[in-house]
Order: structure tokens, then sequence, then C-alpha cells
């Protein structure tokens, strides 16, 4: 669903990303992990144009979606979960789920039954401004807005940052019901081993901005992964 290939990026003068080359497909949880610093957040920039890669290639669905700006990728199908979640504060959690009408045709203007279904903390709060939140109930809010889209691809930044625990438990279950679905490829960036090792099918671990180790869960063992992400 998903693939990039020799992506580069850069800050000013200096490069961050070196030649990614990833593929996520649809059903499965890819999980992108190394230590901090080593571009995983820009992978996600560049992925979802809200920085613009130096070079390189980036596919979605088989186009070739290299160079679109950040609202035309979101149309063609890439839900951002960004870290810090960027929800609105002074809109309610109604207005911020229904910013995600503006990649939808006007027929399809409603929040649907499954998103209370999955996260039954937002029916209740509907009117709640965004700002008063806690972290994990704007955590929440933030994965629903990208999920109204209706992502073929959904990356997650650090989606259990500061969170507490019983949200990270639902976070994982709303991972799972979502690849299951099999509609959509996710990516997720998170440094909760446990977390990410339970939801991966493919890891892809960074390295100064490059990879260095790639596989399947169950042909990686845990161990080495777990060795390539230590500092």
């Amino acid at each position: 669903m998903l693939k990039t290939e020799n992506l580069t990026l850069h800050y000013g003068g200096s490069q961050i990303l070196h030649g990614l080359s990833i593929e996520a497909k649809v059903g499965e949880v890819t999980v992108i992990t190394g230590t901090n610093g080593v571009g995983k957040t820009s992978f996600f920039k560049a992925v979802s144009g809200t920085h613009p890669a130096s070079s390189g290639k980036v596919w979605l669905d088989g186009k070739d979606v290299s160079g679109q700006p950040s609202h035309q990728l979101a149309h063609g199908g890439i839900g951002y979960v960004p870290q810090g979640r960027m929800i609105f504060p002074l809109l309610t959690v109604r207005e911020n789920l229904e910013t995600a009408y503006a990649c939808l045709p006007r027929s399809e203007h409603h929040i649907p039954a499954e998103v209370f279904e999955l996260f039954p903390i937002l029916k209740e709060f509907l009117h709640r401004r965004g700002g008063d939140l806690s972290g994990g109930q704007q955590q929440q809010l933030a994965i629903a807005r990208a999920m109204m889209t209706k992502p073929k691809v959904l990356l997650l930044d650090e989606p259990t940052e500061g969170i507490q625990p019983n949200i990270i438990q639902q976070i994982g279950r709303v991972i799972e019901y979502l690849r299951d679905q099999g509609n959509m490829a996710i990516i997720l960036v998170e440094q909760y081993f446990e977390f990410a090792y339970a939801l991966a099918d493919t890891f892809y671990v960074l390295t100064r901005g490059a990879v260095s180790l790639e596989g399947r869960k169950g042909v990686l063992t845990k161990e080495e992964v777990m060795a390539s992400v230590s500092v």
C-alpha cells in the first residue's frame, strides 16, 4: 500500500534521511523503531507531505505521489497522527472530529458510530474543548479524527507517549482492530518496545537516518530487535 524508495530529507544543510526504502502492506502493522534522533518522525513528515523530501520516491496504492503537498496526500489516503497529537485545543471534540470532513464527500459528513464504539469517552465529551481533555483522551481524539478520513495508510507517531496504562491498552486494541479490518496499512513509530513488538508484523530499525535492520517478526528474534534499538 505504501512504498518508499531511496527517500532523503534535509533540514537546511543537515541531511536527516539517507535513502530510506520501506514498504508497508495492507492488513499489517509496520513498526519503525530506533533510538531518539534517528529520523523516525522525519520519515513521517516526508511521507505525509508536512516536510518535503529532498529526493526519492513515494508510492501510495501503486501511484507515485512523490512531492505532493500534505492536503493532497490526506485526500489520497494518508492519515497522520503526529507526535504531540496536534488536536485543536479551542475546538470541541465534535468540531475536532468534523475537521476530517475536508477529506470526505459531503454525503459522508457524519461521525460514524464506529468512532464511539472504539472510543466511548469521546461521545461523553463531545461538547468539551479539546484542550480540556487529558493527554490520553487527546490521543484517542487524534486517532479517531485520522480514522474518519478513511485512510489507506495510517501513520502513528509515538501514540503511547505520556499516556496512562489503561489507555495504552485501549489504543493497542484499536490498532489491532484497524489492522484486522484489512483495508489499511498501519505504520507505527513507538519507543515502548513491548507495545510495538506485540503489534508488529514487520520491523524497520533506523540508525542515523538509514535502515540498519529489517525483517518480519518471527524471522527477526525479539532479542535481535531489542539489541538494535538499545543505546
